[in-house]
């Protein structure tokens, strides 16, 4: 399972961490799946990498392995000050070179500011990873329509119109584009409709476009990873007292979106049990909408 495989890597990674080495081999050792086997780190060395909502979480975390391998990395997010104190650690851990740019997600002239940044400053992109999300409550839906509209503009599309920016310089150089997507994206959740219905919009258009590059022969693969809770600040904050469910570690979902992205996967699902429920919803429903609801802490 590449679950328990993952953490091994990581639990080894973590062990170095102080020497400031990253065992890369220790990920290509294990032979019990494709990804595992298929996986050559020195393949990011060097690689051109735009990580988008950097300064924090999973994102965070991307950006200090990509660093661990060698590659050069653009990172962007909402603060200055978070951001260049990730770039200074980035540098630290070995990233060949790193830059930084603040942008506001909800902007349309900051995104292709930012794509046109990387592009600058790397000479083109073989990795283009969207992670950033913008915030929402875990409640009911209130009928905040402005809400839903806003927060479809910055976890949808801005993705596409980043992508679209990124495709020419990805198609040069074989790239791939990585879509950081949600469990709630293929298997609806209570208390955070606006957010789902994002994520669901996030899974549709790239697996059309998926198909499209296919048919046209394109140079870029697209990945898109499926994640279950994950135990960032911010989730955690915003969930406490009102889920029951486990939640997974920031730095083993970014290692495995990493090489997802470099092993050039349509599909992850972190951790591997994700993939178990978005089967449940159409075996069982019924059941399956019992545990889901079950999950929710919540009194009318």
């Amino acid at each position: 399972m590449q679950f328990s495989i993952f953490q091994v890597a990581t639990a080894q990674w973590r062990s170095e961490e102080q020497s400031g080495s990253y065992l890369a081999d220790t990920i290509e050792k294990p032979k019990a799946n494709k990804w595992t086997n298929n996986f050559d780190a020195e393949s990011l060395r060097g690689a051109k990498v735009l990580v988008t909502g950097s300064s924090k979480g999973i994102g965070e975390q991307m950006a200090y392995h990509y660093a661990r391998f060698g590659a050069k990395i653009v990172i962007t997010a909402r603060s200055k000050d978070t951001l260049q104190k990730v770039v200074e650690k980035c540098l630290s851990l070995g990233a060949q070179e790193a830059f930084y740019i603040a942008a506001d997600m909800s902007n349309e002239a900051d995104l292709d500011r930012v794509v046109d940044f990387a592009l600058k400053k790397l000479g083109g992109l073989d990795y283009l990873v969207l992670n950033h999300i913008g915030s929402t409550r875990v409640a009911m839906w209130d009928g905040d329509v402005e809400h839903a509209k806003w927060l479809m503009k910055i976890n949808f599309f801005s993705y596409i119109q980043m992508a679209w920016k990124a495709l020419p310089s990805l198609e040069k150089n074989k790239g791939s584009l990585v879509i950081v997507s949600s469990l709630a994206g293929k298997m609806p959740s209570p208390l955070t409709a606006p957010y789902v219905s994002t994520k669901s919009a996030l899974n549709g258009f790239f697996g059309s476009l998926r198909h499209e590059l296919a048919m046209k022969k394109s140079n870029v693969s697209i990945s898109v990873c499926t994640l279950g809770l994950i135990d960032t600040e911010t989730a955690m904050s915003k969930v406490k007292g009102k889920v029951n469910m486990p939640a997974y570690p920031a730095t083993e979902a970014a290692l495995n979106i990493i090489i997802t992205g470099a092993t050039r996967q349509p599909e992850l699902f972190y951790p591997w049990f994700t993939y178990i429920w978005t089967l449940t919803k159409d075996w069982i429903p019924s059941f399956t909408d019992y545990v889901v609801q079950r999950s929710y802490n919540y009194n009318p």
